[in-house]
């Protein structure tokens, strides 16, 4: 083995103005959208616990340090290619991407370009080069439009971890603390860089790192300290209870089983979470998170855990519950599950901590149809509080939502319906932003995955209230026959020059909710540069919110009309599309989101 070299390096040094390059027999770029989201939150959760409004920047220096991992390079023919850790890499340049974006006009800024792209000749590249991924980086970096379609799942995962981490990220950190932040992470965060002058050295380096030994996962260390606790006689069936349930869980997906202890045990015993501030110790909510074997061991006697009836009773009753809810959760969030939709479209906005404050309620003697009324009540709760937010330009990440949330939860744990019911409905009555807080919603380019999903319920809603299938699944679906945001006007300004003197007045008025439909993407590749009247016919054949613009969908459409008399909502056919058009359909829309959306339903999951 030749000359190994390893160097703890800042996210500057390792980055800056050096081009690192992936072999063409590496595997893709696998990361999701939960591994996204813990970056944005380990990072950001970390930086708040010590910055303070009145620091000057230059104190940033004191904060804590903090670390990222190791990387393993192959140094050929002068140039760095990664062995281990192009996910990390990979995630980390999107974050820079996305970190530049943030930035954009501010006098402040801090200039990271160099740590992204560097130029030679007169010609940029980025200093993660891989040529396919090329034109989707270039989109980001640009912040331009990018259709990841047809692409490598390479690109697809870039392209949908960006907006994951753009949708993540607090909003604590989008003012005065950004470039507070970005020092931090430019200069505090390490990563150690371990280079070999060999493929063969760098792979057996990575392989001595990965494969010597199976450490014990947290459950595997949790199963001892339960199992040891519990009467010779029962520990068998103990045992084989949880060999069960955690064969389902990792047939689930990966990191699922440990997902699932964390929301489970947060659900029913976490009653403190850590202040985000300097000195502030982590409380349960915080260790359960990140080491839950632990926390139960040291919490055992205020858990209940005294006895070897009560740790049998703990796998035997209490996980076996718990998990087998957790698994409906996770099915339910990925596919339409009769009763528990409402799960799927909270999951559908990347909330996660959904999970935690459903399973609160729960009590393992609750009827079967007790626990589906109480999974609808919360799931119902969390709709109605995310589709306010996101109508008044609010975050719902996971770092904005998450005290809010654990206070929720802590509220609500062991209720039984009626009362759960009641308190969630008196929760969102305290709310002061609804629907009617905001009458200029429009798209843009940062809330335009949170607009499809809204759009997605509202055209599914008119559907089914219609007496037609649902087709929300093919509302959100991906791949070549998805559907997208479209415009009712198109792009050209002039065309509305009776109306608006500037065109940023028109594109301000053709961003608005009203002037939005849901359309297949070759709709707009065909019929979307078209003036309204001439694309109007074509509307017709749309799902019934498109079609509800044309004369034709109010004859001889006995469901849409006896839906339309029953809601009282002011639908009609326009022949043209003016700015008191954009104006009354964004009336509409908000009507229809009010019927959606409504507080009043919890009280009617209540089961009679």
């Amino acid at each position: 083995m030749r000359e190994i070299l390893g160097k703890a390096k800042t996210v500057r040094e390792l980055l800056k103005g050096v081009k690192y390059s992936i072999d063409y027999y590496q595997r893709e770029y696998k990361w999701g959208e939960k591994q996204a989201a813990e970056l944005i939150d380990d990072l950001t959760g970390k930086f708040l616990e010590d910055y303070q409004p009145s620091h000057a920047r230059k104190q940033v220096s004191e904060y804590p340090h903090y670390f990222l991992g190791s990387i393993i390079i192959s140094k050929k023919d002068s140039a760095s290619y990664i062995v281990d850790g192009q996910q990390r890499l990979t995630s980390l340049t999107l974050l820079l991407i996305l970190l530049r974006n943030l930035q954009g006009g501010r006098p402040d800024q801090v200039n990271i370009d160099e740590l992204i792209v560097s130029e030679k000749f007169g010609e940029k590249s980025f200093n993660l080069d891989v040529d396919e991924r090329n034109p989707c980086m270039e989109a980001l970096f640009e912040d331009t439009a990018f259709d990841p379609s047809d692409r490598s799942e390479s690109v697809q995962n870039l392209f949908a971890r960006y907006r994951d981490m753009e949708a993540a990220w607090p909003e604590e950190l989008r003012a005065d603390a950004l470039p507070y932040f970005i020092d931090w992470m430019l200069e505090n965060v390490h990563l150690v860089e371990i280079t070999a002058y060999s493929d063969d050295d760098a792979y057996t380096i990575f392989e001595t790192m990965n494969d010597r030994g199976l450490s014990l996962s947290p459950t595997d260390m949790l199963k001892g300290y339960l199992l040891a606790n519990i009467d010779e006689r029962k520990r068998l069936s103990a045992n084989h209870r949880w060999r069960e349930r955690i064969m389902e869980l990792n047939e689930a997906g990966k990191e699922v089983e440990a997902d699932c202890f964390k929301a489970w045990l947060r659900s029913q015993y976490a009653t403190k979470i850590r202040e985000r501030k300097k000195g502030a110790k982590p409380e349960d909510f915080d260790r359960i998170g990140t080491e839950f074997h632990r926390w139960l061991r040291d919490a055992s006697a205020s858990v209940g855990l005294t006895g070897s009836d009560d740790f049998f009773r703990f796998i035997d009753r209490d996980f076996d519950f718990y998990a087998k809810q957790y698994l409906r959760l996770m099915e339910a969030s990925r596919r339409r599950v009769e009763g528990l939709e409402l799960v799927q479209y909270n999951a559908q906005h990347g909330f996660t901590l959904q999970y935690m404050l459903i399973l609160a309620p729960l009590k393992p003697d609750d009827d079967p149809h007790v626990v589906d009324a109480k999974i609808r009540i919360v799931a119902r709760f969390v709709e109605v509080l995310l589709a306010w937010r996101l109508w008044n330009f609010r975050s719902i990440a996971y770092s904005t939502m998450q005290y809010a949330m654990f206070l929720v939860m802590r509220d609500i744990r062991g209720l039984d319906a009626g009362p759960l019911a009641a308190r969630l409905h008196e929760q969102l009555l305290k709310e002061t932003e609804t629907f009617a807080s905001n009458d200029r919603l429009r798209v843009h380019q940062q809330n335009r995955y949170a607009i499809h999903r809204l759009l997605a319920r509202l055209t599914d809603y008119v559907e089914t209230q219609s007496g037609q299938s649902s087709r929300y699944a093919e509302y959100i679906g991906e791949g070549g026959a998805r559907y997208e945001v479209e415009h009712i006007w198109a792009d050209h300004p002039e065309r509305h020059a009776d109306e608006f003197n500037h065109p940023s007045d028109f594109a301000e008025h053709r961003n608005r909710i009203g002037g939005l439909l849901l359309l297949p993407k070759s709709f707009n590749a065909s019929y979307g540069d078209l003036p309204y009247d001439e694309k109007l016919k074509h509307y017709r054949t749309q799902n019934l919110l498109a079609h509800s613009l044309h004369a034709d969908c109010y004859s001889h459409n006995p469901g849409f009309l006896r839906f339309v008399n029953d809601s009282k909502l002011p639908f009609k056919a326009r022949e043209t599309f003016k700015t008191a058009d954009i104006e009354e359909r964004g009336q509409l829309y908000r009507m229809l989101a009010e019927q959606v959306w409504d507080p009043e339903a919890l009280l009617r999951e209540v089961p009679q």
